[in-house]
């Protein structure tokens, strides 16, 4: 097999959702089905650990929720498909953002009662922004739910996201008997899990009376025929473009519609495409090999207290034990360490391709939006956001004999982007998160990773304002009580303020002075120190 058929063979997309929406169901049942895990909720091997298989942090399984991205690979109807399940919690936010620059498409889930929440709005837009292909699975259908037809139309309208309806819910709740598969002409029924195949006359075919209750199959018939008057035409080109939404739904805790969709997303979704760097396109098929890391993970192996960074193959051919050139600081490195990943499970890789996520050993090389290559050119691929943060807190360990392990907790942290840390002038560690999760998160990690118990007082910032200039000194005359100066972990200079009033009107009295609302981890064609 050549590398363009390789290539053709892989699907890599996040999963994205707001919180309780069924976005770690779906993909545990998404494992279950390419045989990557026995049971969903169980780790192989642990007969009684009815945890989410892609929520490995100890945190994770106590609260039920994602907190940080894994990574897990897996192999169906020979496609190889990388999945990336996503915190849906919006104080994990920005670790959401950095995943979708490594994904070529994304499933977006929707809770079929509450329809487009918050958080889904907002990580809908990063994916819109990008043009990345979007596939939306309604989940929760076995449960009371709003009108499929208002579901689609609410697409439409809260996102402006034409979409197109592939399978059709029959009925909801206690009267849900099913969904009919549209470009298939098939019905596959909930309790019986039998299908019918139909024909010419579609969902009119007398095959169907009898076996739905009438009120549904009238709805089904209804539906059917306004969709294929008024709705939307599969158009497989604007799907692809990211302009038209293929809709599914389901029930993914039933494992009901799952394996319908999953199916017709490997047929519908791109393989890796090109992309951007400072020298122009990257195509998957070239012979140069290059990646980025779009994530960096401490402590997945408690036993080891090791580094992981995450790296996403843009072209050519990865071998283990090859030697690339990190871009940002043109150092030479041998890749001799490399898995494959199932959240914190991994397997020795040798070979990997265009479309592959892999870990490689980090003993501190590596910063998160690095550019790895064999060629001989410099190349840069386009920078990973940075957010403002608008809660922050001072920290400091409670026992000074701990200092050692506070400060390499905190470096590591701050490296792996899980929450932001800053400096001040007298050296003392100031905390910037978008929420308050984020802080607890911090807390449990450095008392159960790093054995250091902290102190955290929260301090009355709420705005944070990267400077351009040659001289971070001069910016020490503007601190008083509504203004803090500190330094973030690449020590640029930041701009702290109690709220929007105070930089207003800061502003005001300093126009000649440059804020940025969030600086990219790497500046690549300014000049600002980095």
């Amino acid at each position: 097999m050549n590398n363009i058929d390789i290539i053709n063979k892989r699907r890599i997309f996040g999963i994205i959702s707001h919180p309780d929406a069924g976005k770690t169901t779906l993909t545990e049942k998404l494992l279950l089905h390419g045989g990557a895990i026995r049971e969903a909720g169980t780790v192989r091997a642990r007969k009684n650990s009815k945890f989410a298989k892609s929520d490995w942090m100890e945190i994770e399984k106590q609260r039920g929720i994602s907190v940080t991205s894994s990574v897990m690979q897996f192999e169906y109807d020979d496609k190889v498909i990388s999945i990336m399940d996503t915190p849906g919690h919006n104080d994990f936010g920005e670790d959401t953002y950095r995943i979708l620059t490594s994904v070529d498409s994304a499933v977006m889930v929707i809770d079929a009662a509450k329809g487009i929440e918050a958080q889904t709005k907002k990580l809908f837009q990063v994916c819109s922004m990008r043009g990345i292909p979007i596939f939306t699975f309604i989940n929760k259908l076995d449960r009371e739910s709003m009108d499929p037809l208002e579901s689609m139309q609410e697409l439409e309208e809260v996102l402006g996201l034409p979409s197109v309806a592939v399978t059709w819910p029959i009925g909801c709740g206690k009267e849900f008997e099913g969904i009919f598969d549209r470009l298939r002409n098939t019905i596959y029924l909930f309790r019986k899990k039998e299908q019918i195949y139909l024909d010419g006359e579609g969902v009119h075919s007398n095959k169907l009376d009898g076996v739905l209750n009438p009120i549904n199959l009238k709805n089904l018939r209804n539906a059917m025929e306004l969709l294929d008057g008024a709705g939307n035409e599969f158009d497989l080109d604007l799907v692809k473009q990211g302009k038209l939404s293929p809709v599914f739904f389901g029930s993914a805790l039933a494992d009901f519609g799952v394996t319908e969709f999953l199916e017709h997303f490997l047929q519908m979704s791109p393989p890796p495409s090109a992309r951007k760097t400072t020298k122009g396109n990257v195509n998957p098929t070239d012979e140069e090999f290059t990646g980025f890391i779009f994530k960096i993970q401490a402590n997945m192996d408690p036993n080891h207290r090791d580094r992981l960074a995450f790296l996403r193959i843009c072209s050519g051919t990865f071998v283990r034990g090859m030697n690339v050139t990190l871009s940002r600081t043109g150092k030479q490195l041998k890749l001799s360490q490399s898995t494959h990943l199932m959240a914190n499970e991994r397997e020795t890789v040798d070979t990997a391709y265009a479309g592959d996520v892999i870990g490689i050993y980090d003993s501190g090389n590596f910063q998160i939006g690095d550019t790895l290559t064999n060629g001989k050119d410099k190349i840069l691929f386009e920078p990973l956001p940075t957010f403002p943060p608008e809660m922050f807190c001072r920290v400091s360990a409670k026992n000074s004999l701990k200092g050692k392990n506070f400060q390499k907790g905190v470096e590591q942290l701050a490296q792996e982007g899980a929450i932001q840390v800053y400096k001040n002038e007298y050296n003392e560690v100031i905390l910037g998160a978008v929420g308050i999760l984020q802080f607890e998160v911090f807390e449990y990690r450095l008392v159960n990773e790093y054995n250091t118990d902290i102190r955290m007082e929260n301090i009355d910032f709420t705005v944070a304002r990267w400077v351009k200039t040659d001289n971070p000194d001069s910016l020490k005359k503007y601190q008083n009580t509504r203004c803090m100066l500190v330094f973030d972990h690449y020590e640029r200079p930041v701009l702290l303020f109690t709220n929007q009033y105070a930089l207003k009107s800061f502003q005001e009295r300093n126009e000649d002075l440059v804020l940025v609302e969030a600086l990219d981890v790497l500046d690549t064609l300014d000049n600002i120190a980095v």
